[in-house]
């Protein structure tokens, strides 16, 4: 399957800038090869099943999301910001999404063409994700922290057509990051630019307020449900960031699962996960749309300001990854008031902590995990009605229409045996952009791969014990191990490097980097090892934040470092 039709000509007279400092384009820019995804197409019977059971329908991404919008027009939409406050409606953000598509569609940009965003939790992220979604393009969605690394590969292998960006934000220089990456970038064609008064463009830059400008777009596309609608970008076993590809019916069935899985809410929820990470996207931009309840957005998780708003607008929080919720009640600021409004939490996208749902329960909070990635979000889960100990101890049980399997070798194992966790579902994704990882992450009957272990009960509650996939979950965030090794291996003094999960009481893990010093020479501390890869553009958040020194490290018979006995060391008080 092609990952996205072949591009039409743009409308008579449209101009078209250019990403790379050329003006205009003429208006007919032609049709360009698409890029051969090659995307699975899952088993018959289990698509037939899905469709019937009504997890799968033809419902394209824009049409779900705008009808809900126009539904619900009333319902507030507010971000929270230092530099970048905004407050309205559904319907004001519907209309701006719909302006924005617009000035996509004039511009040429259409179904399967991807229109990218980096962006902090702001309006302009959500209307650009319903606009390129109304008009049947790919979104991309990019974390806002990601440096010039990561950013300039997504937009690189992606074939991104329009990135919408900001001019800066916190201690980071968006336009200066782009400026060297855009003669490397042939698809980028336009980079729109939220600004926040950090002085002028440059030429090569479009304001965002000429797209919100336009004539507002009509109608939406109609498109094949089973083509791509969404491009996430999630670090894993390789070097670089791995493109999950859901189609319209993919993420449509997650966000129909996850909304009917989620409790009624007693309050608002305040979201601080990135909108450009999965678990924002979902939590923050799509589940609450479908749900119509009001959106609430905070661009900066500071827990202070984050209390204060719960305390004076009613709000809930705590939602999402672990660290949103250890950074609340570790804060002096939490009052029993405050947890009150925390009453029910669920917590996902990074490990759970037993003693951190042991205290949360001790505070009066009601906790239930869920497992997933962003392949296929929702696999496992529990509810708030179950016993304490399915709660706080496993990770649920499948989802409706989800299945999973305990595998070691290709045989499945019984209860209590680990082994890695297979699963398939209406919400697992397509594939990947680049088809030997697809290839690479199915078995025969529609099954993934997952590279996690696991072990499941008699009562048939899932519970995560490890990973066999390279990788380190840092407050919901994946970490590459493999990336930021090949980094260090580049930095004086290292002869060898194991980057692996450190427990973390408030993030769930951070980085550990175990190194092997080079003889003879004085081996790396922690600060230049912070600062070796600060200079390699690698994303703050990515950095280890623990350092060990070793004579050895632990290998098989056939040389392989066995991290797995790293992990064990850390997670015993090493």
């Amino acid at each position: 399957m092609p990952a996205r039709a072949l591009r039409g000509a743009a409308r008579p007279g449209t101009e078209v800038r250019a990403g790379r400092g050329a003006a205009r384009h003429p208006p007919n820019l032609g049709p360009i090869a698409a890029p051969d995804w090659k995307l699975r197409v899952p088993p018959g019977d289990l698509a037939r099943g899905w469709v019937s059971a009504g997890f799968w329908n033809d419902d394209p991404l824009g049409a779900l999301l705008g009808r809900r919008l126009a539904e619900r027009r009333d319902l507030a939409f507010v971000t929270r910001s230092a530099v970048h406050p905004w407050s309205g409606t559904f319907g004001a953000v519907l209309d701006l999404s719909r302006r924005v598509a617009g000035a996509l569609r004039a511009r040429g940009v259409g179904a399967g063409d991807v229109v990218a965003f980096q962006l902090p939790n702001w309006v302009e992220a959500a209307a650009t994700f319903y606009a390129a979604a109304r008009i049947g393009a790919v979104v991309a969605p990019i974390v806002h922290f990601y440096g010039p690394r990561e950013v300039g590969y997504i937009l690189g292998q992606s074939g991104a057509r329009l990135l919408v960006t900001a001019d800066r934000f916190g201690h980071h220089d968006y336009l200066a990051d782009l400026e060297p990456l855009r003669g490397t970038l042939p698809a980028l064609e336009e980079v729109a630019v939220v600004e926040t008064g950090g002085g002028p463009l440059p030429g090569w830059a479009t304001p965002f307020a000429r797209l919100a400008g336009a004539d507002p777009e009509p109608e939406v596309a109609a498109v094949d449900p089973s083509s791509p609608a969404l491009v996430a970008y999630t670090s894993g076993t390789t070097s670089s960031p791995k493109g999950v590809v859901h189609s319209h019916r993919s993420i449509g069935a997650e966000i129909r699962q996850l909304a009917a899985a989620l409790p009624d809410a007693s309050a608002p929820m305040l979201y601080g996960a990135p909108v450009g990470h999965a678990i924002g996207m979902l939590g923050a931009l799509l589940v609450p749309v479908h749900r119509g309840e009001p959106i609430h957005l905070i661009d900066v998780w500071d827990p202070r300001r984050v209390l204060a708003h719960m305390a004076e607008e009613g709000l809930a929080s705590g939602t999402g990854a672990t660290v949103f919720l250890t950074s609340l009640i570790d804060h002096p600021d939490c009052s029993p008031a405050h947890l009150a409004l925390m009453s029910h939490v669920g917590l996902g996208g990074s490990a759970v902590p037993r003693a951190v749902a042991d205290r949360a329960t001790a505070l009066g909070i009601s906790i239930v995990r869920m497992y997933g990635s962003t392949e296929h979000p929702s696999i496992t889960g529990c509810t708030h009605d179950l016993p304490l100990d399915k709660r706080v101890a496993t990770d649920g049980r499948p989802l409706p229409g989800c299945e999973l399997r305990i595998v070691d070798s290709g045989r499945d194992l019984g209860p209590g045996d680990p082994g890695e966790i297979w699963s398939r579902g209406p919400d697992c994704f397509a594939g990947y952009t680049d088809p030997a990882l697809t290839a690479a992450a199915f078995a025969p009957g529609g099954w993934y791969r997952t590279e996690d272990v696991g072990v499941v009960d008699t009562d048939g509650y899932l519970t995560i014990t490890d990973r066999r996939k390279d990788i380190i979950i840092r407050g919901g965030e994946n970490v590459s191990a493999q990336e930021v090794e090949e980094l260090l291996l580049g930095l004086p003094g290292v002869a060898e490097v194991a980057v692996v999960a450190a427990p973390d009481a408030r993030l769930g893990e951070h980085a550990c980097a175990v190194i092997r010093p080079a003889p003879g020479g004085a081996p790396p501390d922690l600060d230049s090892l912070r600062n070796h890869l600060g200079q390699a553009g690698l994303a703050r958040q990515k950095w280890p934040e623990e350092l060990r020194l070793v004579d050895e490290l632990p290998r098989t018979a056939s040389g392989k470092v066995q991290k797995h006995l790293l992990r064990e060391r850390l997670r015993s008080g090493w």
